[in-house]
């Protein structure tokens, strides 16, 4: 990674270039969450409509979160190797596709289809927005400016509560309004695509595959003129003979990650976190009509009180922007864990409509304290060539754990009732609460290039920096000085 780069980057005050960045960002965000959120409306709106058994509904709410994990896995070394912007929108592609097909279901198989399909396209956006704005904002403006943009994101998701409630019991132009709900996510991605001419690729990611010249002129259309009427700066990953460097290849990447003492406790680290988060951030989101059923309250109670609930997301977000540059992230992860686990026990023994909404909002709201804090995170704790492959191996695992969390969870809700299953919610947060705080490196403030060591220093090659990995062809033998969560020097 050209420290010229980088340090231009960081000393960049953010533009109205960067500020249309965002918000584009968060715009796919929103029908992101729009079309993740929809499985708890679904689910509850289809066991009533088509009488499902348990299996059934697992399987609705599953279907998204298995597509999800595989679009995950695959879509992570493609952003590393090919760019983060391009991958995105590929995505957000596949997903507009395949909410249009679910729409013209015939039944529920075919919705299960179709979910899963817009899975694979759903799952990748929020790792890639993750390491897309990770990569492009300044480090003292990269928490706000993040927080920002999934606060338009989880807009989306009172958004889905309140159309659900609104459309569910009608029938718009003769089609049900469950369908007319596939087709709004569908119609969102393609404004999205629509607006892809605003989105610039990362200049470190250009950098860190030796492509300095489109690095220069992207940091130009950024609001940088410090490198106007002069050579490109050689980047460590472009060698004499060769003019460019390219992206590790799969095998190069897990091998580096996994010979840093540094990068493997925080891949550990993250693998436990995202095992762990998925029941605490997506379970109440999926489960939440179904407790309000199971407590019972009819589908229309149970969805206007979800919408209602809902809310918490994007007020939780703007409660975020004073916090996540002033409270150090991974303390403000485990903060926000432990409200959510008290907030969760009261809504699920909550016998008044008064105490289930209050305690709704609280936990959500907080939740995307949560959120928000570990979305900047997870992207900053791993190195630019490999920030996409590391955030999703890790991200990943949410995925499959959120596809189980029904087979899990449904038949605990059926057999003991919501206050077990919020115990076994809490149970998972406090995990979460001591793997962040216990292992977690500080990250609020500080340049990527300080809070990440170069994986030169872990046998991947000579040192060229921080905040690299070497190509292929370089000496895999020198050894580190020190091993810390900062920069590591090389003798």
């Amino acid at each position: 990674m050209s420290a010229s780069i980088a340090e231009r980057m960081n000393g960049l005050a953010p533009t109205l270039r960067h500020r249309v960045i965002v918000g584009t960002v968060g715009l796919a965000l929103f029908f992101d969450m729009f079309e993740i959120f929809m499985s708890g409306v679904l689910g509850a709106v289809l066991t009533s409509r088509f009488d499902l058994s348990r299996t059934q509904t697992s399987a609705v709410l599953a279907s998204v979160f298995v597509g999800m994990f595989i679009g995950v896995l695959v879509t992570g070394r493609l952003a590393d190797r090919y760019g983060r912007r391009r991958v995105m929108l590929g995505a957000i592609a596949v997903y507009t596709v395949f909410s249009a097909v679910g729409a013209v279901s015939p039944d529920v198989s075919m919705v299960i289809g179709a979910r899963f399909l817009a899975g694979l396209g759903i799952g990748p956006v929020l790792p890639l927005a993750d390491s897309y704005l990770s990569d492009l904002l300044p480090a003292r403006y990269r928490g706000r400016y993040t927080a920002w943009a999934y606060t338009i994101g989880f807009m989306g998701v009172p958004a889905v509560g309140l159309l659900a409630r609104w459309v569910v019991p009608l029938s718009p132009l003769g089609l049900d309004g469950w369908r007319w709900l596939f087709l709004i996510g569908s119609a969102g991605g393609l404004v999205v695509l629509a607006l892809r001419r605003t989105l610039v690729e990362s200049p470190r990611w250009l950098a860190s595959v030796g492509r300095t010249e489109e690095a220069e002129a992207t940091l130009r259309q950024l609001g940088d003129t410090s490198g106007a009427g002069t050579a490109p700066a050689k980047g460590p990953a472009e060698h004499e003979g060769t003019g460019r460097g390219r992206a590790p290849t799969t095998r190069e990447a897990l091998r580096a990650l996994m010979r840093s003492p540094v990068y493997r406790r925080r891949v550990g680290m993250m693998t436990v976190f995202h095992l762990m988060q998925a029941f605490g951030g997506y379970g109440f989101g999926t489960m939440a009509p179904l407790v309000l059923s199971a407590k019972g309250y009819s589908i229309v109670h149970s969805l206007l009180f979800s919408a209602v609930t809902f809310l918490g997301y994007p007020l939780g977000s703007l409660l975020s922007l004073p916090l996540i540059e002033r409270v150090e992230r991974k303390y403000l992860i485990v903060g926000a864990a432990l409200s959510m686990a008290a907030s969760g026990l009261l809504f699920g023994s909550a016998d008044s409509e008064v105490t289930i909404v209050l305690a709704g909002l609280c936990y959500t709201a907080v939740s995307n304290v949560f959120s928000n804090s570990y979305h900047v995170y997870q992207a900053e704790i791993f190195p630019t060539a490999l920030r996409v492959t590391a955030v999703s191996w890790t991200y990943s695992l949410s995925r499959i754990t959120t596809a189980a969390m029904p087979f899990l969870l449904v038949p605990v809700l059926d057999d003991f009732g919501s206050g077990v299953l919020f115990a076994l919610v809490a149970v998972t947060l406090g995990i979460i609460a001591l793997d962040i705080g216990l292992l977690g490196p500080a990250t609020t403030g500080r340049a990527l290039e300080d809070v990440n060591e170069s994986l030169a220093g872990a046998g991947a090659g000579p040192d060229t920096g921080p905040d690299t990995v070497p190509d292929a062809g370089a000496d895999p033998h020198t050894p580190e000085s020190k091993n810390s969560d900062g920069p590591i020097a090389v003798k």
